[in-house]
């Protein structure tokens, strides 16, 4: 009965840290912009977000660490690559994100006079004031944070569900809706952390008395119930945007977006209710994420730099990058999170199979493969007057996985070749 109820708490806190402001706000999106096809869309959101973050949870719980997963790649490239989404998971991009998505989607609607530098700094004191005792995080969100979280998020989605606001959109432009969805999905920069994540998760159960076997067990199977609940509460908010794509276009900015649903379909409790999943949402991930970010560069620091002069550090850089505002933020976090995603997805997967894939020469040519057609692309999106058209035409493009050819061909070049260094050494 311990281990049910310890899994369930931190199943929920899990479920918090992940469901920030990226996952409120990209399904009904992805919803509107695909109408009557919303399902489409939303099975390649689904990969690029849970489908990514299970497979990482899972693979790092049972290595050990993140690194080991992607030090396979080369011990000075797995290090860069987990700095850079640690950097990014926490004072560049997804923690100040919290707080902008906070302020444009709880405050100003309902409070236009209030400054957003005034709250911003209100905002972090308080994540600072959740997160200085580290072992206390998990047990503060999951307890009593998630379950208000949840309650609301449910009152306006079952009210959805109940009397949709129209029909959806059966005029909608088909192509590419897979790929759609996966971009939105990296958009959530779910995965990012999830090294982090997990040393906080398994912490958090051996500080409850478990062993390490039994906390790698007990790791994977709250990440399962969280992944439930992410699956279910995305569901309910991608039909919510699809019950309104004959209403909006595209064009609407995605914080408007989810605001004007809420007031269509509870009027002004629904702008109250909005308020308090987004608060809840963007402050349980912000007081996490935090936490996660902090321990991880107190460890690879070997507490050269302590874990409460980080969350300070964090706090006070979150609150000036958050006054940038969300859509800034996520413009920003774009071609980052198209060259570091499919890399990092690339050595997760891989790792499910080390047993069959035993030579670090894979790992390199598979991820410096993904690295360069990652870096092409986001050249070719930026129009910078580079004919990069061919990136493009790889196969698997229109889903958002045009790296995944090049990845296989390195992987095996780097067998062929790790392969002839050995034979080479013994004919010498």
């Amino acid at each position: 009965m311990k281990k049910f109820k310890d899994i369930v708490i931190v199943g929920f806190a899990l479920f918090s840290l992940l469901f920030g402001a990226g996952n409120l706000i990209f399904p009904p999106y992805i919803g509107v912009t695909s109408g009557s096809q919303w399902i489409i869309s939303f099975l390649g959101f689904l990969f690029a977000d849970v489908g990514i973050i299970v497979l990482s949870i899972i693979s790092v719980a049972r290595a050990g660490s993140y690194q080991t997963v992607v030090q396979k790649a080369g011990e000075k490239f797995g290090f860069s690559l987990e700095v850079i989404m640690m950097l990014c998971l926490g004072p560049i991009l997804v923690v100040p994100r919290t707080a902008a998505t906070t302020f444009e989607m709880s405050v100003q609607p309902l409070f236009s006079s209030v400054n957003p530098i005034i709250f911003s700094v209100l905002f972090f004191t308080l994540t600072l004031m959740l997160t200085i005792r580290p072992t206390k995080v998990m047990d503060i969100i999951g307890k009593f944070l998630t379950p208000i979280l949840l309650i609301t998020l449910a009152i306006l989605i079952i009210k959805g569900i109940l009397s949709p606001i129209g029909d959806l959109n059966v005029n909608i432009d088909t192509d590419n809706l897979f790929s759609h969805g996966i971009n939105q999905g990296y958009q959530t920069m779910g995965a990012l952390g999830v090294g982090g994540v997990v040393a906080l998760v398994m912490s958090s159960f051996l500080s409850k008395g478990y062993n390490d076997a039994t906390s790698i067990n007990l790791t994977i199977k709250a990440a399962l119930l969280a992944a439930v609940g992410l699956v279910l509460v995305y569901t309910g908010l991608a039909y919510l945007g699809a019950t309104a794509s004959n209403i909006y276009n595209s064009n609407i900015p995605q914080t408007t977006l989810l605001v004007n649903i809420s007031n269509i379909l509870l009027g002004n409790t629904g702008s109250l209710i909005l308020a308090v999943v987004v608060a809840f949402a963007c402050l349980t991930t912000s007081i996490g994420l935090t936490s996660v970010t902090s321990k991880y560069f107190e460890d690879v620091t070997n507490k050269k730099l302590k874990y409460e002069y980080i969350v300070v550090f964090i706090c006070v850089f979150s609150t000036i990058v958050s006054n940038f505002g969300v859509d800034k933020i996520i413009s920003i976090s774009v071609p980052i999170l198209t060259v570091i995603y499919p890399v990092s997805l690339i050595l997760v997967i891989m790792s499910f199979f080390r047993k069959l894939l035993n030579k670090d020469a894979i790992y390199k040519g598979a991820a410096y493969a993904t690295l360069l057609t990652s870096l092409l692309t986001v050249v070719d999106n930026l129009n910078l007057g580079i004919n990069l058209n061919f990136i493009q035409k790889l196969p698997f493009s229109s889903l958002g996985l045009n790296w995944v050819v090049p990845a296989v061909v390195g992987g095996f070049l780097g067998f062929i070749l790790s392969t002839q260094v050995e034979l080479n050494k013994a004919k010498i």
